[in-house]
C-alpha cells in the first residue's frame, strides 16, 4: 500500500539552481531534523551520487526514533536534466511505522525569468494494512510539514549559491 503527499512553491533563482540544489548539495544542510526526524549528519559510498542508478548511505544523529549512525540508503531512479528527479529512500535501519521505502520526486518548471515552479512529492510505501490510518495521518500531517521545511532549506541553499558536492 502507499500514500502520496505533494507540495509546491516558486523559487526565484535559475532553473539549474532549483533543479540541482536538492540532490547535489550537502544533504546535511537540507535534512536538518524536525521533531522525531533526526538530522542527517553525512553520507558515504556516494562517489557517483547524482547519476541514475547511483546510491549513497545516509547517516543521522541520535533521536527518539533512531540510535544514530547509518539510517538508510538513497538511490537516484531517474534524472531528466533541469526538469525531474526521482529517488528512493530505503533500507531503513529503524522501524518506521511499517514503511518499507519512500519514493521522492522533484520537478522543476520554468515560469518566468528566474522563477521556477518546484513540485515536490513523496510516495510512502508500507506493508502493514492495519497501520494505514496512522500512515495516512503521518504522511499528511508530520511528513508534509517536514517536506515544507526541506523546501525552505533548499530555497536558502539555491539563493545562496551553495556549492554542489556532486556532478
Amino acid at each position: 500500500m502507499k500514500t502520496k503527499v505533494k507540495i509546491s512553491t516558486t523559487y526565484h533563482c535559475s532553473l539549474e539552481r532549483a533543479f540541482k540544489t536538492p540532490i547535489l548539495c550537502d544533504v546535511s544542510k537540507i535534512h536538518t531534523g524536525y521533531g522525531i526526524m533526526p538530522k542527517v549528519t553525512h553520507c558515504t559510498e556516494d562517489e557517483n551520487w547524482g547519476q541514475v542508478g547511483s546510491g549513497k548511505k545516509v547517516f543521522a544523529a541520535k533521536s527518539l526514533t533512531q540510535k544514530g549512525g547509518f539510517a538508510s540508503v538513497d538511490t537516484v531512479l531517474e534524472r531528466v536534466e533541469n526538469k525531474y528527479w526521482k529517488f528512493e529512500v530505503s533500507e531503513f535501519q529503524a522501524w518506521m511505522l511499517g514503511f518499507t521505502r519512500f519514493t521522492g520526486e522533484w520537478q522543476t518548471t520554468p515560469i518566468d525569468t528566474n522563477a521556477v515552479l518546484v513540485e515536490y512529492s513523496y510516495t510512502l510505501h508500507f506493508n502493514i494494512v492495519l497501520l494505514y490510518p496512522i500512515n495516512w495521518l503521518f504522511a499528511n500531517t508530520f511528513w508534509k510539514t517536514y517536506m515544507k521545511r526541506v523546501l525552505e532549506n533548499v530555497r536558502q541553499l539555491a539563493y545562496n549559491n551553495e556549492p554542489y558536492l556532486y556532478d
